[in-house]
C-alpha cells in the first residue's frame, strides 16, 4: 500500500491558504485533507498521524521534497511507524502525478468555478468535492470505478490474502 501527499496553494480574498491531502496511490481515494493558514510542518505531521490512526500504516509514503515533508517532525512520524519514505526528484511534479491530477481536478471542477471568498466556504466546498470525488466521480484509470469502491476492493483482497497465508 502506497500513500501520497502534497500541498497546493489556494487564493482567497484574504490571501493564500494551503491545502494538504493524503491519497491512497492505488485507488486514488482521498483519505484525509485539511486547509491551513500557515506552512508549519507540525500541523502537516499531525494530519499524517491522524490519517494513520484512522486507516493504518501504508508500506510506502510518497512526497515531494518540500520543507514540510523533509522536516524532522514529519520524517519522525514516518520513522516511528516504520513507513518507507519515497521522495520525488527535485522539481519533478510528474513523479507524484496522481496527487497533481487530484489538484487539477479539484481546481478546474470546483475551486475556479466557485471562487470561494471565505475559509469557511472553501472548507465546505472542498469537503463536498472530495465526497463526490471519492464516492461518485468515475476514473478512466480505475476502469470507470470510483475511488471508494477500489479502496474497499483492495482492502478486502488484502484481508483475503492474509487469511490465505
Amino acid at each position: 500500500q502506497v500513500w501520497s501527499t502534497d500541498i497546493t496553494y489556494i487564493k482567497l480574498s484574504t490571501g493564500n491558504v494551503y491545502l494538504m491531502a493524503i491519497i491512497d496511490w492505488f485507488s486514488r481515494k482521498v483519505l484525509s485533507w485539511r486547509v491551513f493558514n500557515t506552512m508549519d510542518a507540525l500541523q502537516y505531521a499531525n494530519l499524517l498521524k491522524e490519517t494513520i490512526e484512522e486507516y493504518g500504516c501504508p508500506a510506502i509514503f510518497n512526497t515531494d521534497q518540500g520543507s514540510q515533508f523533509t522536516s524532522d517532525v514529519f520524517i519522525k512520524v514516518l520513522v516511528d511507524y516504520d513507513i518507507q519514505i519515497s521522495m520525488d526528484g527535485k522539481e519533478r511534479a510528474l513523479d507524484n502525478i496522481r496527487i497533481e491530477r487530484l489538484w487539477r481536478s479539484l481546481k478546474y471542477e470546483d475551486i475556479y468555478l466557485k471562487r470561494y471568498e471565505t475559509m469557511k466556504d472553501l472548507k465546505a466546498g472542498i469537503n463536498a468535492y472530495f465526497n463526490f470525488y471519492n464516492t461518485a466521480r468515475f476514473h478512466q484509470s480505475l476502469d470507470y470505478n470510483v475511488p471508494d469502491e477500489m479502496y474497499k476492493c483492495f482492502q478486502y483482497n488484502e484481508l483475503e490474502r492474509k487469511r490465505a497465508a
